[in-house]
């Protein structure tokens, strides 16, 4: 039996900081979806995955202050640099784009780190994410 949520296979599909804490905190709400999802994923179920710098620093910040415990925040670590596991580092461009879309969705409450997302999204052409954050429906396929 697959144990997978999402039938099929896509090219590319995002994690995103939500994604990375739940499935390593057994205590959050989400945890058993990011579990199954991101075990799935590291299996190659959804192609190519990708994250960025931005959320590895907000995951692993978010890590320290949610949990204040060190082996979250090392195994939130060790899962996101993992190879299986594309890291894109955010050049200028992407921070110039990311400031005109930022000050767009101002009034919406989007987070910086989720406008960047969405601008690598885009421009990698990854129409996945896997999240638990809303700003994120409608704008592409979310799995969680």
């Amino acid at each position: 039996m697959n144990t997978c949520i999402i039938k099929g296979v896509a090219m590319a599909v995002f994690i995103d900081t939500g994604a990375f804490m739940a499935y390593r905190n057994k205590k959050d709400v989400y945890h058993q979806t990011a579990d199954a999802l991101i075990r799935c994923a590291l299996k190659g179920e959804f192609g190519y995955l990708f994250t960025t710098d931005f959320i590895y620093d907000e995951a692993l910040t978010l890590a320290m202050v949610r949990t204040g415990n060190k082996g979250v925040a090392e195994d939130i670590s060790d899962v996101m640099l993992s190879p299986h596991i594309e890291m894109i580092t955010i050049d200028r461009i992407i921070l110039e784009m990311a400031r005109d879309l930022f000050f767009t969705l101002f009034e919406n409450g989007t987070s910086f780190t989720d406008v960047i997302t969405m601008v690598v999204m885009h421009q990698e052409n990854i129409g996945k994410i896997i999240t638990f954050d809303s700003h994120f429906n409608g704008m592409f396929e979310v799995l969680g």
